[in-house]
């Protein structure tokens, strides 16, 4: 290639940046501190016919469904996952109040757009009817889909097949304390397990029951720990992070976008070889920043803290109570520090391998409060919670829900995923559901609400 083109291709893709440079830029933007002050969510959907939940949406119905939802003014960023999931994210909001009001109003206006169209969403953490297949055909999905058929069918069913809620919050404060960043930081990954466990809403896959109450937390078990796990907990916080991205797998190499090639998959190199090799090219600021969208464990640090752990809810409302109750023990210093002592003691069964692959991660993913030790702590999280809520000035009606689902589950050692199993038919029963393959879509919730129907949501 002649050295003119070679120039003007290093323009396109960026400039070159050093291993050195790369590990400044880590430490200086995983944490952003401050006072928490802050609050998001990003909200993942199973979207659907209502009366054909089992039904693939074509990938021409879900680009009609997005096209629609553009002309609308939304607060929340609206995107597709590659298996049609659809994902409402919020913009930083200056209170747990603002982000419950602006997101309430958004998916109110989503749901009525969607129905128009004969779609609708349903919360769940796992598609409990239909194979994984990637609707989207982009370089980022064929190359990330590539990556992760090396290994087996985890990455595949995470990409095609799962849905979240991914809560967001402010880093903290630089100093030490309730609210300082290394704390709500350990606190994160103690916390997640109750949270996994309280709100495990995945139960069945392929029409079946899989043994885990939340299969989507299995599923992320099952990806590779360079891309699903932790860091080092033990470790000053910005030090491991960094460590752990740089030494992180890299999943694809971008190639020039005036090339219309694919782009490079490559085999057991870590970014930090990439940038001391500089082969197959060097990497830029930009690989760097597509790089850590790529990793994805339980909590990311992304100037805040991303936790993502959490199935996607059931209902039109069940998405407020993790937010809420999230958020009171974050942002609350009494109920951050009731919450760090409750489950602090945790840290001795969790043991030193990182989430979400550690024994006690897996027990909260497979048993959910059915576990004696997880429904004491949740227990006591979600009082603390209760009793913090009204001084982070929420209303009555996210006290409401989130008292609900304390009193329906927490007390009861009792998640969302149990009521699907209550549904669903006994190990073993093959063809005993109402399609003559285990699923009931017109099955009921133990109060009642229809699980899967036409009616489910509304």
């Amino acid at each position: 290639m002649p050295e003119g083109d070679c120039t003007k291709r290093r323009a396109r893709l960026g400039q070159a940046v050093t291993e050195a440079e790369i590990e400044a830029l880590v430490r200086g933007i995983c944490f952003k501190t401050g006072p928490p002050a802050v609050t998001g969510v990003e909200l993942e959907w199973l979207l659907h016919t209502p009366d054909a939940p089992r039904t693939p949406v074509s990938s021409a119905r879900v680009e009609a469904a997005r096209t629609a939802l553009r002309t609308k003014p939304l607060h929340s960023t609206v995107t597709v996952e590659p298996g049609g999931q659809l994902e409402l994210s919020s913009l930083p909001a200056a209170s747990l109040m603002e982000c419950v009001s602006a997101v309430s109003a958004d998916l109110a206006v989503v749901r009525d757009t969607l129905r128009s169209l004969d779609l609708t969403l349903t919360g769940l953490g796992a598609d409990p009817w239909r194979a994984p297949a990637r609707i989207l055909h982009e370089p980022r999905y064929d190359a990330m889909e590539s990556w992760f058929d090396r290994t087996g069918e985890a990455g595949r069913r995470m990409m095609c097949s799962t849905a979240s809620v991914q809560i967001c919050l402010d880093a903290g404060y630089e100093e030490p304390g309730p609210l300082g960043y290394a704390r709500r930081w350990r606190l994160a990954h103690l916390l997640g397990p109750v949270l996994v466990a309280a709100f495990a809403n995945s139960p069945l896959q392929d029409g079946r029951r899989t043994g885990w109450r939340s299969t989507r937390q299995a599923v992320w078990a099952g990806i590779d720990p360079g891309r699903s796990g932790a860091p080092a907990l033990d470790e000053e916080p910005r030090a491991a992070w960094t460590r752990h991205a740089l030494d992180a797998p890299v999943m694809c190499v971008r190639t020039d976008p005036a090339d219309e090639a694919p782009w490079l998959v490559p085999d057991g190199l870590s970014f930090r070889s990439w940038a001391r090799s500089g082969a197959p090219r060097p990497p830029t600021r930009a690989d760097l920043d597509y790089h850590l969208t790529t990793l994805f464990p339980p909590v990311r640090p992304r100037g805040h803290l991303e936790l993502r752990m959490v199935d996607a809810q059931p209902g039109e409302d069940g998405w407020i109570v993790p937010l809420a109750v999230t958020s009171a023990l974050f942002d609350d210093a009494g109920a951050a520090e009731t919450a760090y002592r409750t489950v602090k003691p945790l840290a001795e069964r969790a043991g030193a391998t990182p989430p979400p692959h550690s024994p006690l991660w897996l027990d909260a993913a497979r048993h959910g409060l059915a576990d004696a030790e997880l429904h004491e702590a949740a227990a006591a999280c979600f009082a603390a919670a209760l009793e913090a809520l009204p001084r982070l000035g929420a209303d009555s009606h996210v006290l409401s829900v989130v008292a609900a689902h304390t009193e329906r589950y927490v007390a009861r050692g009792r998640c969302p995923a149990d009521d699907l199993l209550d549904a669903a038919p006994p190990d073993g029963a093959d063809g005993a559901g109402a399609h003559g393959d285990g699923t009931h879509e017109a099955g009921a919730r133990t109060d009642g609400t229809p699980l899967f129907g036409k009616d489910a949501h509304r």
